[in-house]
């Protein structure tokens, strides 16, 4: 199939194309595409959800500036879901007969609650959640945009398997679907990649003294702590990390790679190792399709926030391009021609490149994760992870 880099450009020159078709009115301005946003803005949940709606509004603003798409211009219907599963369903409900696509929740909790929702209704959802719930089994109008929690921990094992460590400690966030899922995965895979988990060590997203834990971990002996959680707990978990003397290596996933985590660890978050979708290293890759789409973002992300985008922003700039391309290929806003046209979507991302089917609405591999350390209070691929993405970005 077609490989495709979705520049802004590309999409408003297609569009133009399709001549303006699918719903807008004749013989005036034709009725805005209406795109609803559901996301933490308020919560536990608000870094990651204040990240997603500035990506997702800078690719409205791209696409708007273009002229739109199908000739309409795209209008977002935001809502805040607190992070809190009962109000991602009261944002819904306020929502769904004003929209022909849903973006978010970010929360995977939120995220669970809505999408029974978004299927009855046949709304096309991309979901910013990675719980590998959502779609798994299959629902028809659901599509994740991050990568999986399963992938996130493979990616890991594999990293900690080149390491030649053997014997890892995992916590997790009991309350935290996220956290759940990717414990799960990672003690269920360990195996095949000849790691034991000899300290399994449970949390709660209100936790606020890990000590107990690095006791655990250190009596295990353990090579390495792997800590999933979002969130408060992440910033808590590190700083405290930091002050215990704990030797073995504290590896943070995908959910610290912003500088909302950064920030507050100051010094302390030096030499740590923290995932993030490869969009969040873009400086480090070679050039490439890849490399092109994420500078497409990036650069005027930087430009208007002063900082580069996070991973929460790399998730929501790449639903708005998957959606994007959808509606411009389905030709228009029809829930199931939009939905039939994600089924058999390739197109690169920030995030990596997607490739969704009837069987995959995930659509990304873990080779689009990067495992970094933090030097200098940025994220840097290891030279593991730098070598890994190098092979996959050139072999598009």
């Amino acid at each position: 199939m077609r490989k495709l880099v979705p520049t802004i450009t590309f999409l408003v020159l297609a569009a133009s194309a399709c001549g303006g078709s699918g719903g807008g009115s004749s013989g005036g301005a034709a009725e805005p595409i209406r795109v609803g946003l559901i996301v933490s803005l308020t919560g536990n949940y608000t870094p990651l959800g204040s990240e997603d709606k500035k990506a997702v509004e800078l690719a409205v603003e791209q696409v708007n500036a273009q002229g739109g798409l199908l000739g309409r211009k795209v209008e977002l219907v935001e809502r805040d879901d607190k992070t809190a599963p009962d109000q991602g369903i009261v944002a819904f409900n306020q929502i769904k007969g004003q929209i022909d696509a849903l973006i978010g929740p970010v929360f995977s909790n939120s995220a669970l609650a809505v999408e029974p929702l978004t299927e009855r209704a046949k709304i096309p959802q991309l979901s910013l959640a990675p719980a590998q719930e959502q779609v798994e089994p299959i629902k028809s109008y659901v599509f994740v945009t991050p990568a999986l929690s399963n992938m996130y921990a493979e990616r890991y094992l594999q990293y900690i398997q080149s390491e030649k460590i053997t014997k890892i400690a995992v916590a997790h966030d009991t309350k935290s679907a996220y956290s759940v899922a990717g414990h799960k995965a990672m003690v269920a895979l360990a195996p095949k990649y000849g790691v034991s988990v000899v300290a399994d060590e449970p949390y709660e997203t209100t936790t606020s003294d890990f000590s107990a834990i690095f006791t655990h971990v250190r009596d295990s002996g353990a090579q390495a702590l792997v800590f999933w959680g979002s969130g408060a707990p992440g910033v808590t978990v590190g700083k405290q990390y930091a002050a215990s003397g704990l030797k073995v290596p504290l590896f943070l996933t995908a959910a610290q790679a912003s500088k909302l985590w950064l920030e507050p660890m100051g010094s302390a978050a030096e030499g740590m190792t923290v995932q993030s979708a490869i969009g969040v290293i873009g400086d480090h890759l070679p050039d490439s399709k890849q490399k092109q789409v994420i500078d497409q973002m990036a650069t005027p992300f930087k430009q208007k926030y002063g900082y580069p985008p996070p991973q929460f922003a790399q998730d929501g700039y790449s639903a708005s391009l998957l959606l994007f391309e959808a509606i411009r290929k389905a030709g228009t806003t029809d829930k199931e021609k939009v939905r039939q046209a994600l089924e058999n979507m390739d197109l690169v991302t920030p995030n990596g490149r997607f490739r969704y089917s009837a069987t995959d609405h995930s659509g990304l591999k873990p080779d689009y994760i990067s495992v970094n350390t933090v030097k200098n209070g940025q994220f840097v691929p290891t030279k593991w992870a730098a070598e890994q993405l190098a092979k996959t970005v050139t072999a598009e």
